[in-house]
């Protein structure tokens, strides 16, 4: 039994079912507000009911669900099966946005309009499927240079997010940068920093979740933070596919979607390879196709259960690197929390109850993580004797944060480029691929990303 333990890799331990569920919640606790983000933006903007905005929450959280079980617990032939969070993507905002202002523009009636979405992304999720063995392959362009350059944009351009949470949420917003807002999130950040200086173990490792609720105390205490909302929801409400109505497809809004869905895979595999770098897992070309289809079947269940694409949560990874806890059973834990938050919508209450200025406490340690995993692999890149590589990092870093320094540098660009323009991400991978490919040439492709054919 004793030899049997120690053959198990620490990515497929099993851990004890209460750290498990309290680990779970830690990371369901660190993607919600990024979660909820997608389904607010596209129901405020159609103008829903709020009854119908919460069915587009209570299906996200579902769906999301759904989804992050594929990826860590994984399907035959399909989930990259390491701890990996799946949330709806941002870089699927523009696309429904143009769709949902040519729907006003033409007086289409709202619910059309939805299910036109629901129906582009159907289709790119099968478009995905199909695409996913040959985008997974491409993992041979992925030496350490690129890999490391890209996660160290991915923590740099989350850093904006975790800062506007610690000042209160998003610029516009009239007590934009209280003093008490960044406060508490200072608050936040002093208790997880105590505990994870000063504690071992399971407090160690929920130190993110403990330091959360302990700004969460603080700002109730202070009045900011309301359960009114929590005593209203229903206690259980079903999720049923196709509540707004069945999917419609139109060509132009189903290929946009499909230039999503690339942007998304391109985007997850700089996510697979941080994951893979903090567990100590090398990240297969098999491995990583299975989690491109993991993508593409989140996508195809996003729009059967009435909400959007999905894609891996960079702040869960970030997650990962703080608490060092390898297991991706803990996502499965916490993928069967968020199927129990969208079936009761009180319980998806409460946690949204949180302020967003606690999560920015946490946010600076969890993005400021995936930032350092970046640094960490670059460390190990050849400068001494290929130069190159500097030129390399430098433009890459530059062009990948052109969307984050300066909104509006693309802004006269043709709107069907906009996912790809708009994602720093993305940028930085192209720049990165094709740099590496001018100096190097593909000398430097890492052995780690050949097939594995060990992997189940």
């Amino acid at each position: 039994m004793s030899t049997q333990a120690m053959t198990v890799s620490p990515v497929d331990e099993i851990l004890p079912p209460g750290r498990l569920a309290v680990l779970g919640l830690q990371h369901v606790l660190v993607m919600y507000a990024g979660a909820v983000a997608v389904p607010l933006i596209v129901g405020r903007a159609l103008g829903l009911t709020p009854d119908q905005i919460g069915l587009l929450i209570s299906a996200d959280l579902f769906a999301a669900g759904l989804a992050t079980l594929i990826q860590a617990f994984g399907l035959p032939g399909v989930g990259i099966r390491l701890p990996v969070m799946m949330g709806v993507t941002f870089a699927s905002v523009g696309p429904m946005m143009a769709m949902i202002a040519a729907g006003a523009a033409a007086n289409t009636p709202k619910l059309e309009t939805l299910q036109l979405i629901y129906g582009a992304v159907i289709a790119s999720g099968v478009f995905g499927l199909i695409v996913a063995p040959v985008v997974g392959r491409l993992a041979r362009f992925f030496p350490p240079v690129v890999t490391g350059t890209v996660i160290l944009v991915i923590g740099i351009s989350l850093m904006n997010i975790g800062v506007n949470w610690a000042a209160g949420g998003q610029p516009f917003q009239p007590d934009y940068g209280s003093p008490l807002y960044i406060g508490v999130a200072l608050f936040t950040l002093a208790v997880i920093l105590l505990l994870t200086r000063f504690t071992t173990g399971l407090l160690k490792n929920t130190a993110i979740l403990i330091g959360t609720i302990a700004g969460c105390v603080v700002a109730t205490a202070l009045g900011k933070m309301s359960f009114e909302h929590v005593a209203a929801a229903p206690a259980v409400a079903l999720v049923l596919p196709f509540q707004f109505g069945l999917p419609r497809f139109e060509l132009v809004s189903v290929l946009t979607m499909c230039l999503v869905m690339i942007v998304v895979m391109v985007e997850s595999m700089g996510m697979f390879f941080a994951v893979s770098e903090m567990v100590e897992q090398p990240a297969t070309t098999k491995a990583v196709i299975r989690g491109l289809r993991g993508d593409a079947l989140g996508a195809i269940l996003g729009g059967v259960f009435n909400t959007f694409p999905y894609t891996s949560f960079s702040q869960n990874v970030g997650l990962v690197g703080v608490t060092g806890v390898r297991s991706r059973f803990v996502c499965v834990a916490a993928a069967g929390i968020m199927i129990l938050l969208g079936l009761s919508p009180k319980l998806s209450a409460l946690v949204a109850a949180a302020p967003a200025f606690v999560l920015g406490g946490a946010g600076l340690v969890m993005f400021g993580m995936v930032a350092a995993t970046g640094v960490r692999i670059l460390s190990g890149v050849d400068y001494g004797t290929n130069h190159n590589n500097l030129f390399i990092v430098a433009i890459s870093v530059g062009v990948g944060l052109i969307p984050l320094v300066a909104p509006k540098f693309f802004q006269f660009m043709p709107g069907v480029l906009a996912p790809l323009l708009n994602s720093g991400i993305l940028l930085s991978v192209i720049a990165a691929v094709l740099l590496n490919l001018y100096y190097n040439g593909l000398k430097g492709s890492p052995a780690r990303l050949t097939a594995d054919p060990t992997l189940h």
